[in-house]
């Protein structure tokens, strides 16, 4: 397995300054948040070439770049010819770049919410994505995100039944999961099977009320519900069963830390890759 840092938590540093400081974590790459001021699909040529090099100098790959243009199962077609005008400018960066993936949002509303509708025109709109990304030889990745069509392992795979290709897969995220409330121990990622390409870790723990540094209102079955950003291991998702499972499915992709709990950015990053290296070294009695 490798680690990379989710350069989005470094978001109020540069690009160049997000790369400095995953490269002292000791992290073997580094996923780049698609929005300014790190990159976006109107980032000038040279400064991808900076980028580039940069990359090369401090011994980091780029294997995501995590787009958030979609929303095409809500979005009106103008509104989708648009994000997809996005996603092929990415892909050139991502070739330029050498990126295995890029992260591309299929919409929501909430998986439960959704109708066989919302499934069709996001598949619509991914298969066009995968048959530009065909000639990069990158991967398209769907975040399993709450309020998103893809907010489970069953809604993913529904949707993924409606892709013609198969370069189109999915993040695991347990956070995001926990949110959910849905499984994300070891038969979410024995379900995903081949359709598990990447996977994000961060922790989160549901609070009766909002407004303190890190915490969010999302909306789930229940209904509007309040979560704080926690270090792994302070929140509630218990990462241990889904580490072991990778172990046992014989994972080696890429794992990408992405904590945004209320501490300094680099603090965070470190107590998490700490304590995933202790997770993935876990031996049960």
């Amino acid at each position: 397995m490798k680690f990379a840092a989710f350069s989005g938590v470094f978001i109020s540093h540069s690009i160049q300054e997000a790369m400095k400081l995953t490269q002292q974590l000791g992290m073997d790459g580094i996923e780049i948040a698609a929005r300014e001021p790190h990159l976006s699909p109107t980032t000038s040529a040279p400064r991808i070439q900076e980028i580039k090099t940069l990359a090369a100098d401090l011994g980091l790959e780029i294997p995501v770049l995590a787009g958030y243009m979609g929303g095409f199962s809500t979005a009106s077609d103008q509104e989708c010819e648009e994000a997809f005008g996005d996603f092929n400018r990415l892909l050139d960066m991502g070739g330029e770049l050498g990126s295995s993936m890029i992260r591309v949002a299929p919409g929501g509303p909430n998986a439960f919410m959704a109708h066989d509708y919302h499934y069709a025109k996001a598949a619509h709109w991914l298969n066009k994505c995968a048959e530009a990304a065909q000639a990069y030889q990158i991967k398209l990745v769907l975040e399993i995100h709450n309020q998103s069509l893809v907010e489970t392992v069953d809604s993913s795979l529904k949707l993924l039944d409606l892709i013609e290709h198969d370069h189109v897969g999915v993040i695991h995220d347990a956070g995001n999961m926990y949110i959910t409330e849905t499984d994300y121990g070891r038969d979410s990622i024995v379900n995903l099977g081949k359709h598990l390409f990447h996977v994000h870790v961060k922790d989160e723990i549901r609070v009766a009320e909002v407004g303190a540094p890190g915490t969010f209102l999302n909306l789930t079955h229940r209904g509007e519900e309040g979560f704080l950003q926690s270090r792994l291991g302070e929140g509630a998702a218990d990462h241990q069963p889904m580490f072991d499972a990778l172990k046992e499915v014989g994972y080696n992709g890429w794992i990408t830390l992405e904590c945004h709990a209320p501490f300094p950015a680099y603090e965070r990053l470190a107590h998490d890759f700490q304590v995933v290296k202790k997770m993935l070294s876990w031996e049960h009695a």
